[in-house]
């Protein structure tokens, strides 16, 4: 593992490492699954899985595959207290710890909660929709002016933190899932993750404590106030690294689910067949999760050595599972590089699988609802534009940084 990447967070791999290529993966995933699907790279110092049973079989089994960056031979331990914040969450933490950390912010994020919010998030879709419309002329950039904003404020709101400051959560939250490339600095790269961290922890730090002294009805309260099952609480890092996950979470799967499915509907022309269609778009959402995945990659640490099709995976080893390949597997999926709106069945690998099945999906999946329902409901030919795409400078976040679109309003 390149010390780019002190967490566990995988670099871009040789074939990946300019922008065209992280456009479109798609092709190369193709040709790993046929002649490499399990294999190692020397410059990453990890494996690489590619195929859908074995992706699912890695993310099924905690006890042989850990989260936990913490027992790879080559984990270096970070230098400063807030770097290594984001470790103490469930996100790198094995059951039952990861259990432990899950249930104290579970309960908002299930469906039943997530449908009482739905009254809200339209109601803030409609306020961005207002202005962006008012002044639009014809033209927005659905990452600028909706899918960011949108989720972010949301999980904001959630959190009990201020959604005024959602411009400066969206830099914080772009370095964070930003890798290490060829053309960036190490050095430099590295310092700006430190700092990142540590702006964040001493923004929550602030919030942590005030609410221990007056808990409110928020997640952040929740966090720090709700009993473990031998009756104590989150730590300060555990509670600090909670709220920088649900943050950064809350705002990065959605904001590229919506712009990444802008691109799907725009392509095969499906913006008016799920328009005022509520089954036709929730199914055609979790197309793109499949053809699209917000999440491409995933990372894991082999506890023992284990075969993996003719691959021994050493104890230690780091191991990187590519979801992106996975949702594109030809055994599992039918034309699985066609985009098909109405597929089903849909078993795709776009949230995860298993333990770590991404808590967030639920809401991630009625906020794009609801923005496709409220944007096409006030315009029509929606057409993306003729520009150069810049994709996100991330080798698990697959996304672009803007995606300039025109339309007509109705």
């Amino acid at each position: 593992m390149s010390s780019a990447n002190p967490q566990g967070l995988q670099a871009f791999p040789d074939e990946l490492a300019d922008r065209e290529s992280w456009l479109n993966p798609f092709e190369w995933y193709r040709q790993m699954r046929d002649d490499a699907p399990v294999r190692y790279d020397a410059s990453r110092g990890s494996w690489d899985v590619f195929r859908y049973d074995d992706v699912k079989r890695i993310l099924d089994d905690d006890e042989t595959f850990s989260v936990d960056p913490e027992r790879a031979n080559d984990f270096v331990e970070p230098e400063n207290e807030g770097e290594g914040l984001i470790l103490q969450t469930m996100l790198f933490e094995d059951p039952p710890r990861h259990d432990e950390l899950r249930g104290v912010v579970e309960e908002p994020f299930r469906p039943r909660a997530i449908r009482q919010l739905e009254p809200r998030i339209r109601e803030l879709t409609t306020e961005i929709l207002d202005d962006v419309l008012d002044d639009a002329d014809g033209k927005m950039d659905i990452v600028g002016d909706l899918a960011y904003p949108l989720p972010v404020m949301v999980i904001a709101e959630l959190l009990g933190v201020p959604a005024e400051k959602r411009d400066q959560f969206k830099t914080w939250s772009d370095t964070l899932i930003e890798s290490a490339a060829d053309d960036v600095d190490t050095q430099a790269y590295m310092e700006e993750q430190r700092q990142v961290q540590m702006e964040m922890a001493w923004y929550f730090l602030e919030l942590i404590e005030e609410r221990r002294e007056n808990p409110r009805d928020d997640l952040i309260s929740t966090i720090v106030t709700t009993e473990l099952g031998d009756g104590s609480h989150l730590s300060r890092e555990e509670a600090l690294g909670t709220c920088i996950l649900l943050l950064v979470a809350g705002n990065i799967t959605t904001t590229n689910l919506v712009t990444n499915a802008v691109r799907c509907f725009d392509e095969a022309d499906q913006f008016d067949a799920v328009r005022g269609d509520d089954r036709a778009l929730t199914t055609a959402i979790e197309e793109v999760l499949r053809y699209r995945s917000p999440v491409q990659a995933m990372t894991r640490v082999a506890t023992r050595d284990v075969d993996v099709q003719d691959a021994t995976i050493g104890e230690g080893d780091r191991i990187v599972v590519w979801l992106g390949s996975g949702n594109r597997d030809e055994r599992k999926f039918d034309d699985a590089d066609r985009f098909v709106p109405d597929r089903a069945p849909n078993q795709h690998l776009g949230f995860g699988h298993g333990t770590h099945y991404c808590l967030g999906a639920p809401l991630a999946r009625l906020e794009a609802k609801v923005v496709f329902s409220e944007l096409l409901d006030r315009v029509k030919n929606v057409r993306v534009a003729d520009t150069e795409l810049s994709p996100l400078r991330s080798s698990f976040i697959y996304g672009v940084e803007s995606l300039p679109v025109t339309f007509d309003k109705r």
